[in-house]
C-alpha cells in the first residue's frame, strides 16, 4: 500500500502521482463505490490524496483503495447530474480569472464563483487579465466593470490586473501563487491557458481565441487537471479548471444564502421576518434598506435575488 495525489481523471481512471518516487500511475477505483466519495458526479478530484495498492504485474498501474481526508474542497453544482461535481481539493486558494472584454465582464458569474470559495473557507483572488485590452474597451462598459470591481475590493477580495501578453502584473502573480496551491476558474476565453504560459514560459499549453461573433471563449481545457510551475520557491502547482458558461453554488440552502455573502452577512435575521425574509417586498427588510441606502451595490443584491430563486428551486427538485 501507498499513498498518492490525484493529478487528473474521467471516467473512473485517474492519473495518480505517489508520493515516494513521484511516478505518476494510471489507477482504477477498486469497487463501484470509493468510502466517503459517495454521492458526487466525479468521486475524485485533482488534489486529492488517495491510498493505492500497485499492480506488480501491469507496471504503472494501480488500484485506489482508500481516499484520504481532505483539508477543503471547492465544487460547484452539476445540473445534469443534481448532485455536487468536485473540482478541486486540499488547495490554498482560488484565482478567479476575468476580463473587462473580450469576453465581456461578466460580474455575476464572479458572485457565484466567490460564494461557493467563501462556503468551502478558502482564500480567493479575482485576476483581471487582458488588461492591455482595456483603452479599446467601450467607455460605459469599462466603467461598469471598474465599479463592480472596486465594489469587490470593498467587500474584502483581492484583486490582481494582468496581461498575460505583455506580461504586466506577472510579478506580482508570481509572488501570489509561490509555494501554494491554486486553483484556476473563469470563464471560456478569459486566458487562463495564457496565463499559465506567461507564468512559466515553455509550459506550452493549448490557448484557443474568443470566438468573434459570440463575443465568447472556445473550450480549449478540457478537464481540471494539475499543473506544476517550476522555477518558484516551494511546491506551486496550478489546477486548471475547464472553462464554463455557469456556475451553480453548490451545499447551501436558499437560507443560508445570507450568511454567505460578505456584506449581507452583518444583516442575517435582523428583518421583521427574520430568516424567513424573502428580501423583497417585506416591510421591515434589513437587506433593501441597505441596498437604498447604497451600503449593498444594487447588482449585487440582483445577484444575491437570481442565486436565492435558484437554489430555492434547485431544493425543490430534490
Amino acid at each position: 500500500m501507498t499513498s498518492g495525489m490525484i493529478l487528473y481523471g474521467s471516467r473512473n481512471i485517474f492519473a495518480v502521482r505517489q508520493n515516494e518516487s513521484a511516478e505518476t500511475l494510471e489507477c482504477r477505483l477498486k469497487g463501484k463505490v470509493l468510502k466517503n466519495a459517495e454521492g458526487f458526479y466525479n468521486p475524485l478530484a485533482p488534489g486529492d490524496r488517495v491510498q493505492i495498492q500497485t499492480d506488480p504485474e501491469q507496471p504503472g498501474t494501480g488500484m485506489i483503495v482508500a481516499l484520504e481526508e481532505r483539508k477543503n474542497s471547492f465544487s460547484r453544482f452539476n445540473q445534469k447530474g443534481n448532485c455536487t461535481q468536485l473540482l478541486a481539493a486540499n488547495v490554498d486558494q482560488v484565482l478567479c480569472i476575468t476580463t473587462r472584454r473580450s469576453p465581456p465582464f461578466r460580474p455575476r458569474f464572479l458572485d457565484r464563483v466567490l460564494l461557493q470559495v467563501d462556503i468551502a473557507g478558502i482564500h480567493a483572488i479575482i485576476v483581471c487579465n487582458k488588461i492591455d485590452l482595456d483603452s479599446n474597451s467601450d467607455y460605459d462598459d469599462k466603467l461598469d466593470a471598474d465599479e463592480r470591481l472596486e465594489e469587490f475590493k470593498n467587500i474584502g477580495y483581492e484583486l490582481a490586473e494582468v496581461s498575460a501578453k505583455t506580461g504586466q502584473g506577472l510579478d506580482m502573480l508570481r509572488r501570489c501563487i509561490a509555494g501554494k496551491r491554486s486553483v484556476f476558474i473563469g470563464q471560456s476565453g478569459v486566458g487562463k491557458s495564457s496565463l499559465l504560459n506567461a507564468l512559466v514560459p515553455g509550459l506550452n499549453i493549448k490557448t484557443g481565441a474568443v470566438n468573434e461573433k459570440y463575443d465568447r471563449g472556445n473550450h480549449t481545457t478540457t478537464l481540471a487537471s494539475i499543473v506544476d510551475l517550476p522555477g518558484f520557491s516551494g511546491e506551486t502547482w496550478i489546477i486548471d479548471t475547464p472553462g464554463m458558461r455557469r456556475f451553480v453554488p453548490d451545499g447551501i440552502d436558499k437560507e443560508e444564502l445570507i450568511v454567505h455573502m460578505r456584506e449581507f452577512t452583518p444583516l442575517a435575521g435582523k428583518c421583521t421576518y427574520g430568516l424567513s425574509c424573502s428580501h423583497r417586498n417585506e416591510p421591515g427588510c434589513k437587506i433593501m434598506e441597505a441596498v437604498h441606502a447604497g451600503v449593498i451595490h444594487e447588482d449585487r443584491y440582483e445577484s444575491f435575488l437570481r442565486i436565492f430563486d435558484e437554489l430555492a428551486g434547485k431544493n425543490s427538485a430534490d
